[in-house]
């Protein structure tokens, strides 16, 4: 029904964002990492979405890639997944590195996602395995690098960075891109001045 929103990014947070499309705010559920780059508020943004319609409610949920949203349509067709457990998964796992667990058999890397045991990664990738090729995976990853290479802007690089170091200090994702997005000014910053400031906020 809805294919994607177009819009201002008003607000975000780790579960949801609101994009303002001609005056109507869109809340759409997003996996923690859909924005790793740190959108600033008030940036143009493109949303995938995928609607789910329940009894009593209608939630969008949104990714930063056609290629996320396919790969959330895969899982929703696993017996036992549904839209917040895919959710979870692909806030954990791209949708390149789900690929690779799935075709490895590697239940323990999807088992990290929040709500989704080992007996549930071991279903899921029964279920995946036959519906994903090897070499459809490396030529996806591939086009994925390219075109976040071509997307990148010298700004969203020194955001990357400053989470990519945060990372590698031994912080969740999810908190050290929550720190970076919470400094003010971070597009203007140069890396170490930004890490900086995002390590006083996780304190």
């Amino acid at each position: 029904m809805i294919g994607y929103v177009k819009g201002i990014l008003e607000e975000a947070d780790d579960q949801c964002i609101i994009v303002d499309n001609h005056g109507i705010g869109y809340r759409i559920f997003v996996p923690g990492s859909v924005f790793s780059g740190a959108i600033p508020i008030g940036q143009e943004v493109k949303v995938y979405t995928y609607l789910n319609v329940k009894e009593d409610a209608m939630q969008l949920y949104g990714f930063a890639t056609r290629d996320d949203l396919r790969v959330f349509k895969l899982l929703l067709g696993v017996n036992g997944i549904g839209p917040k457990a895919g959710l979870g998964i692909l806030s954990a796992l791209s949708a390149d590195d789900l690929r690779f667990a799935v075709l490895a058999d590697d239940a323990a890397a999807i088992a990290k996602a929040p709500g989704i045991g080992k007996k549930t990664a071991q279903k899921l990738i029964l279920e995946l395995k036959d519906k994903l090729d090897l070499e459809d995976a490396f030529e996806q990853k591939l086009a994925n690098q390219a075109a976040a290479d071509t997307t990148k802007t010298a700004g969203d690089s020194q955001l990357q960075e400053a989470v990519q170091a945060l990372v590698a200090l031994g912080y969740p994702n999810t908190d050290a891109l929550r720190a970076v997005k919470k400094v003010e000014g971070a597009e203007t910053m140069d890396v170490e001045t930004l890490l900086k400031a995002a390590l006083k906020k996780m304190l």
